[in-house]
């Protein structure tokens, strides 16, 4: 019912920036919270930053102060700037959305992207 596209991915040098996005599309459903996980070989995806439709954004304690994650619901796109790249941030990194859908919005599901790459390399 709902696809997630990722762009912006890419080689990028330590201190540089990059500024992902994702767009969201299809038909009869709502979104809620959004967010963007990343994954590195033998480690657990995890969550980067997540923005509600209500409430706080949030944030790993790794990326506060670099990262910046803001959603444009006309769009229907969420983006994740990225300021200060550090090597650690290479990463494959996943849009997450959390759909509702239903007449009464009672059913839920967590819909992903295919990922994007983000290498920070000299």
């Amino acid at each position: 019912q709902v696809q997630l596209v990722e762009s912006g991915g890419g080689l990028v040098q330590p201190g540089g920036s990059l500024r992902l996005s994702c767009a969201a599309s299809g038909s009869r459903f709502s979104i809620r919270t959004m967010g963007w996980y990343r994954q590195t070989p033998g480690k657990q995806r995890e969550l980067v930053a997540a923005i509600p439709s209500v409430g706080v954004t949030n944030y790993a304690d790794s990326v506060k102060g670099r990262f910046t994650i803001s959603r444009d619901n006309a769009k229907n796109t969420v983006y994740l700037q990225m300021n200060s790249l550090k090597p650690e941030d290479t990463a494959v990194y996943y849009c997450n959305a959390r759909v509702v859908f239903g007449p009464w919005d009672q059913y839920e599901y967590d819909c992903w992207g295919q990922g994007t790459q983000v290498t920070v390399s000299s």
